[in-house]
């Protein structure tokens, strides 16, 4: 198959689904989110990596004046692939939160700009790293906290992957997370990009990374694995934790200017309207 073309017509079928659902919202920004970002996904009959987007939209005049809470949901499309939708105060918001799930968008290459936002998505994208180390402390916590949280998830008997715990005792998707998460963290620390880091993958470990999430392992390798690799996820942030958190101002200025240029250009073009 040819996977970019793949990949793009799933962005596409989100755009559309976004169109279709959500007339009244408007758009920022859409980006795929997932495996394909980080060159883990995988086509075949046995496994086939779902197509997940993140879309940014903007509040209306209505939703600021009356106080309305932003929206924040997840959609469900008819072949169960997912999109997040989320208003651009909390998006940027998690981009300072440094969750690399939701910073990763920002280096995605298969993305869609909302109509007339084009020379502010290239400014996002332009700073991508600048955002992504808005604060390198809470990035390092992030990273170590999402290892912990994979561990704990890794045997539960979830009702999405319930088949995989009563057939092998874990969930391999959760292990592979797991494994990459120390991949991450460890070319971070050594002062890697945050794009390098999302594609990083130590010699061999990205076949380990693939096994895992075919649940090619033991229950009892799997559980080791698992412990070995968020110890080391820990360790790394332990020693590279700097004494106080510095927030990165360049960051913050670049967030609030986006975010205020893309409300007001949205609010403008609603009372030109007369929406």
């Amino acid at each position: 198959m040819d996977r970019e073309k793949y990949i793009f017509d799933g962005l596409e079928r989100h755009y559309e689904e976004f169109k279709k659902c959500y007339p009244d919202k408007t758009l920022f920004y859409l980006a795929i989110q997932g495996s394909q970002n980080y060159g883990l996904d995988i086509y075949t009959d046995e496994y086939k990596s779902d197509i997940d987007t993140k879309a940014i939209v903007i509040p209306s005049l209505e939703e600021i004046v009356m106080n309305k809470k932003p929206i924040s949901t997840t959609h469900i499309l008819p072949n169960n692939e997912h999109l997040d939708i989320k208003d651009i105060r909390l998006m940027f918001d998690n981009f300072k939160k440094q969750n690399i799930n939701f910073l990763e968008i920002l280096f995605s290459k298969y993305w869609i700009a909302g109509n007339g936002f084009d020379d502010l998505i290239y400014e996002l994208r332009k700073n991508k790293e600048i955002i992504a180390h808005y604060n390198t402390n809470q990035a390092l916590r992030c990273m170590a906290g999402m290892s912990m949280e994979k561990k704990k998830a890794l045997t539960h008997p979830y009702p999405t992957i319930i088949d995989k715990i009563e057939k092998y005792g874990y969930d391999g998707k959760q292990l592979h997370h797991i494994i990459r998460m120390y991949n991450f963290i460890t070319c971070y620390a050594l002062n890697g990009t945050f794009e390098e880091s999302l594609t990083f993958f130590i010699p061999g470990q990205k076949e380990e990374m693939m096994n895992a999430k075919l649940n090619k392992y033991s229950l009892e390798e799997a559980l080791k694995k698992a412990e070995h690799y968020d110890y080391f996820t820990n360790y790394i942030k332990n020693i590279n934790l700097k004494e106080k958190d510095e927030i990165n101002q360049d960051a913050v200025n670049i967030l609030y200017k986006i975010q205020y240029e893309a409300i007001k250009r949205n609010l403008k073009e609603e009372l030109q309207n007369g929406e």
